[in-house]
């Protein structure tokens, strides 16, 4: 094997990286594409977010543009870390990217994991909150937002513990 193809063939822990960055990618750009549908006045889905959510984006809705955008770009920047060729992204920039998208996936994992575990909690009668809940808003939460959620965030910690550079 020559040099050339050793640097071409993928490594487990190469394809494990852009599998995990792509799913993270995948989930975070969904999250984005549905917040910007919805600012721009999609009504799609909107049910799964709860009456409380769609009464105050009815009224603020355009905010959700920018909120989906943020998403999509959190979502996809991290991509640049899976290249293999080093020197490709300037070294601050990617330890910024890397300490930024650590942090992103703490919070992801756990929004999307307390949310999940208590919606279900929820569904399931185990907990019964005061004044009610909507149920249409809390199996969207439960079973596709929040679960979403976490997926991003496991995928993208994953992704990037497989690309950190061996010391």
């Amino acid at each position: 094997m020559t040099a050339e193809t050793a640097r071409s063939t993928p490594t487990p822990a190469t394809r494990a990286t852009v599998t995990a960055f792509v799913v993270a990618a995948v989930a975070g750009v969904v999250h984005g594409v549905f917040s910007v549908y919805w600012g721009v006045g999609g009504t799609w889905l909107v049910e799964t977010l709860g009456a409380d959510l769609v009464e105050l984006w009815e009224e603020q809705g355009v905010l959700l543009i920018p909120v989906g955008l943020l998403k999509i770009a959190a979502a996809v920047i991290p991509l640049l870390l899976q290249t293999p060729q080093d020197g490709w992204l300037p070294g601050l920039l990617r330890r910024i990217i890397r300490g930024i998208s650590w942090v992103g996936s703490a919070l992801l994992i756990v929004w999307g994991g307390v949310n999940t575990v208590t919606g279900n909690l929820v569904l399931s009668g185990l907990v019964e909150p005061d004044g009610g809940y909507d149920r249409e808003g809390m199996i969207g939460h439960a079973w596709l937002w929040d679960p979403l959620f976490l997926v991003w965030g496991v995928a993208l910690a994953a992704g990037l513990w497989f690309s950190r550079r061996p010391r």
